[in-house]
């Protein structure tokens, strides 16, 4: 009986595949498999898995064999993060923000695609593997009310769920809050994107218990000047917390 089951399971799978052929997750082309990439759009995907700043996971040009396999201690920084203090230690980011990654970013934020959550958390938590530590809590930068109302969900938390999940670590998204509406970061320079999210995030006190000492993974789906991630990696180290990193899907770089 089972055997039957399977075997109608199949055919009806068959039939959802010629009625509906997998699709690229980025131009909706043509793709041999789920959850892919057209030629095309893999090409213009620049995977980050060479040499890459300890800090930002930002791609860094080095001499000899790349080892995305390094341990995380294993520290090179980008001139980026030699300028600005990073109030965390260690970061990774699975694409660079331009072309196929930006687009998909772009979609899960602003296109009401949060389908695309498992794939990108897949790839991120291939980034983020050698940040993983026993006892880590997973934490996502957090969206204001009125921004969740308009967008339905929070982009970060889907992806700091899928990490959760992956490395069987407690997702806590509750920890942090938004304290204030802030204008969106888009044409700001470094220094205006700082002041725009100055105390805008904090954590819950209800919550707190959660986060005394425990190490933190910081999840969010871009990071550009990283304004965003300090608010939040501040609030986090001001409620107690252990060491933070943070993993993000897409940095963003400045040839781009």
């Amino acid at each position: 009986m089972m055997m039957q089951h399977k075997g109608l399971g199949g055919m009806l799978k068959g039939a959802l595949r010629i009625l509906y052929p997998p699709q690229c997750l980025s131009c909706s082309g043509a793709v041999a498999g789920e959850a892919g990439l057209c030629s095309p759009c893999w090409t213009q995907a620049q995977f980050i898995t060479g040499h890459s700043c300890g800090r930002c996971g930002a791609p860094l040009p080095a001499d000899g064999e790349a080892d995305s396999h390094r341990p995380a201690d294993a520290q090179m920084v980008c001139d980026e993060c030699l300028k600005i203090a990073r109030p965390w230690r260690h970061g990774r980011a699975a694409l660079v923000y331009a072309g196929t990654g930006r687009q998909l970013v772009l979609a899960l934020k602003h296109a009401d695609r949060p389908d695309l959550a498992p794939t990108l958390g897949d790839w991120l938590a291939r980034a983020a593997a050698p940040l993983i530590r026993p006892g880590m809590i997973v934490i996502p930068v957090p969206v204001h009310p009125w921004r969740l109302l308009k967008r339905k969900y929070n982009q970060a938390e889907l992806l700091s769920a899928h990490l959760a999940r992956t490395f069987d670590l407690s997702h806590c998204p509750e920890i942090l809050h938004r304290t204030r509406h802030s204008e969106g970061q888009d044409h700001k320079g470094v220094s205006d994107r700082f002041a725009n999210v100055a105390g805008s995030i904090a954590v819950s006190r209800r919550q707190a218990s959660r986060l005394e000492g425990c190490s933190v993974l910081l999840v969010d789906d871009v990071m550009t000047s990283g304004a965003t991630l300090a608010q939040a990696a501040d609030a986090l180290r001001a409620g107690g917390s252990g060491p933070i990193s943070v993993a993000v899907v897409a940095r963003a770089v400045k040839e781009h």
